[in-house]
């Protein structure tokens, strides 16, 4: 039990380091794409990439988290018997993807450079499955630090690629070349790294075995793609693709903080909670702290981020472009607070089996988001849309009571402190920002005060809490 700690603490250093990396890239990247590209054109590449993204559901079946979370050791037949099926379904969608191309590019009128871009994302699929057992391998390892490498490389590539394309007047293919740059230096790394030789066969044994968890956990995934994809293909149809650029650029920056912070930390406790299962107490104590340093982080970032957006639209000329997202971002925001909560509490769920708990949650917030948020997009356009967004998250209060049922970890201790800590930047960083010129100084003073504001109530509020985590993370990074 200790050392599954260890190197589940290990490992958030690990790829929250790697989170910061590419984090920093991506938002380098971004910051030249809304300049060089159109809101049309951003509303291309996301509407195409929920159309692949909604493929992604079936590739795979929950058979990888099946192995993940299975508590003996895969056998070779596992490992093989997973790898087959599922370049049966790549195969297959590649194929379904293919035909219906026609209709797809009727009814969002796509370009022949959205059509490529479109099959290029299908291609990248493909190469994402035949990285899928040597990730399991290395996750159950908890051999975080090898795994990032390759995330490493594929998002230096990827926004390398995409941002001198772009610059160069290459548009929506340059998402083209760039996708499928990623993922061949993606797939030739991780074997690299974890040479795990591919191989074909069917154990039935094997599969009924990782189906038991495998298909629950998929059926879930299914559910948040129609939600969440579903969506975004229908906004494309009550909005247009104007408005889901703007909506979409809205997510993407509301996004940031979750994306940096949270979803390290939610890949290495899945394991790491798995493993914990039969020791309660252990597994209580994991999950307060890891709520604690998830909040910490998310809350003053999203905020953060919503509030000095106006002045950074006003710093940055070629972002004015980007004024109608301001309104849907502040409900986006809304949306990421409550995911930073239950999002760690669904994972710790599923890690200990509750797999159909997590099922009627997501269910229930797939239900509310479709009939919510295209709904009032229709009346109200895209800010209706975000509306839909916020007022679904709202629900998670249920989430949180139930999951507390399961496991007695402290709200108080994690959630509450950084919550005020939370609203105190916020009040800072919003009167400051009313005196504040468009000027990047203005900005950089705004931000200041706000992050001197957000850590010393922090420290106020969590005291030595604060100082041994900080301490345990500085302690792992540099001894990793």
């Amino acid at each position: 039990m200790e050392e599954v700690k260890a190197r589940a603490v290990r490992g958030v250093v690990a790829i929250m380091g790697r989170g910061f990396f590419i984090q920093f890239v991506a938002q380098i990247s971004q910051f030249f794409l809304l300049a060089f590209l159109s809101v049309e054109q951003m509303g291309v590449f996301w509407i195409v990439s929920a159309a692949v993204g909604f493929l992604v559901f079936f590739s795979d079946i929950g058979l990888a988290a099946a192995l993940i979370q299975k508590k003996e050791r895969p056998t070779k037949e596992d490992l093989r018997t997973t790898f087959t099926v599922q370049q049966v379904l790549i195969i297959s969608l590649l194929v379904i993807l293919y035909l219906l191309t026609p209709q797809l590019r009727n009814l969002y009128n796509l370009s022949s450079e959205g059509v490529i871009l479109l099959y290029a994302l299908g291609f990248s699929l493909f190469l994402s499955s035949l990285k899928s057992i040597p990730s399991v391998l290395l996750e159950r390892k908890l051999e975080f630090s090898k795994f990032i490498i390759p995330d490493l490389l594929e998002s230096l590539v990827y926004s390398l690629v995409v941002v001198f394309l772009a610059w160069k007047g290459f548009g929506i293919m340059s998402f083209a070349y760039a996708v499928v740059a990623r993922g061949i230096v993606g797939v030739v790394t991780i074997y690299l790294l974890e040479p795990w030789r591919p191989g074909f066969a069917f154990s039935r044994s094997s599969l009924g075995g990782l189906f038991k968890f495998g298909v629950p956990y998929q059926i879930n995934q299914l559910i948040a793609v129609v939600k969440d994809r579903g969506v975004t293909l229908a906004l494309g149809a009550v909005v247009g693709t104007s408005g889901v650029g703007y909506l979409g650029t809205a997510e993407r920056a509301s996004q940031i903080s979750l994306r940096q912070f949270l979803d390290p930390i939610t890949k290495v406790t899945f394991p790491a909670f798995a493993r914990m299962q039969g020791h309660r107490d252990e597994l209580a104590n994991s999950v307060t702290r890891s709520l604690m340093v998830i909040t910490f982080f998310v809350f003053p970032s999203a905020v953060g981020i919503w509030l000095t957006a106006p002045l950074i639209i006003k710093v940055i000329p070629n972002y004015a472009k980007w004024e109608p997202s301001l309104v849907p971002l502040g409900f986006m925001t809304v949306n990421v607070l409550f995911a930073a909560v239950t999002t760690q509490l669904t994972n710790m769920l599923s890690a200990i089996g509750k797999i159909k708990t997590v099922s009627k949650l997501i269910a229930m917030w797939a239900i509310l988001t479709i009939l919510l948020v295209p709904g009032l997009g229709h009346l109200y356009g895209i800010n209706g849309a975000a509306l839909g967004y916020a007022l679904v998250s709202s629900t998670s209060v249920i989430a949180i009571a139930i999951a507390k049922t399961y496991v007695n970890f402290s709200l108080s201790q994690s959630v509450l402190k950084t919550g005020v800590a939370t609203l105190v930047m916020g009040a800072v960083v919003a009167v400051s920002r009313l005196f504040a010129p468009p000027t990047l100084p203005a900005l950089v003073v705004v931000i200041t005060m706000g992050a001197i504001s957000y850590l010393a109530t922090s420290y106020a509020l969590l005291g030595n809490a604060l100082i041994l985590d900080a301490r345990k993370f500085a302690k792992n990074f540099f001894n990793r």
